[in-house]
């Protein structure tokens, strides 16, 4: 049991798109669909309420027991382990999210916190950390918890992110990645990727070099945060239709 656990594994590493790595895709995926599935279930307020506070407390014990395991095996580093990479800084988020049922913070998170945290489980920096190692679960766990999250504010509470709000999230995640970039500078970390290339395979391996690669990671969130829209658009024109016949 205690391999499970171990900073430094013994378990084999991580590989892309292994059976294991598909096969968690397509749970956090059937999961996504069963939120759809049973809106109608979770409209009902006992129910909706009994979902959100128990996500949000499997995000905080996930989040917590990240930091905790660390401590435990004395590599916790203010280099690495602060949530200030966006996928990780969306976890927090999404439990103020869940809990206060805000709308404003929702139009950020539909954006932010499924664009990096679809990008963090389909690319994951998991190294040495292959199921059933804590690690692996962890991230699969908080990650596809966030993503969880923001379908459910859609499902339960009929939220609807707006245009103006995806440009809105654009500024802000630039914004924070120029702070960040200057804690970067300051604890010479390489929190969100600015610095260099994360050692594990990711998208970033085909966006060119450094510092090309952050003009064209630029792109590719742009887009994805119009795919991410499209559902919404599509359903808009559709009823817009419906109503001019």
């Amino acid at each position: 049991m205690k391999e499970y656990f171990q900073f430094h594994s013994k378990l084999d590493s991580f590989h892309l798109f292994s059976v294991q790595h598909l096969l968690t895709i397509g749970v956090i995926f059937v999961l996504c669909f069963l939120l759809f599935v049973m809106k109608n279930e979770l409209k009902k307020n006992r129910k909706r309420r009994i979902f959100r506070f128990s996500l949000a407390v499997l995000l905080v014990v996930s989040d917590v027991s990240y930091h905790l395991w660390h401590i435990k095996e004395h590599t916790w580093s203010i280099r690495r382990d602060l949530p200030l990479h966006l996928s990780d800084l969306v976890v927090i988020l999404a439990v103020v999210m869940l809990l206060s049922r805000s709308n404003k913070l929702f139009q950020f998170m539909y954006f932010a916190a499924l664009g990096s945290s679809i990008q963090a489980i389909l690319t994951p920096s998991l190294g040495k950390y292959s199921f059933p190692h804590f690690r692996y679960i962890e991230f699969f766990v908080s990650h596809g918890g966030v993503i969880l999250a923001c379908l459910f504010m859609v499902a339960a509470f009929h939220y609807r992110p707006t245009i103006s709000s995806m440009w809105v999230t654009i500024l802000l995640v630039n914004l924070y990645a120029i702070c960040v970039f200057v804690l970067n500078k300051l604890l010479s970390a390489n929190y969100l990727y600015i610095m260099k290339k994360p050692q594990s395979a990711s998208l970033l391996d085909y966006l060119g070099p450094w510092p090309w690669y952050l003009l064209s990671l630029e792109l590719v969130m742009i887009l994805s945060f119009y795919i991410l829209y499209s559902p919404f658009w599509i359903k808009g024109r559709i009823e817009r239709r419906k109503s001019y016949a």
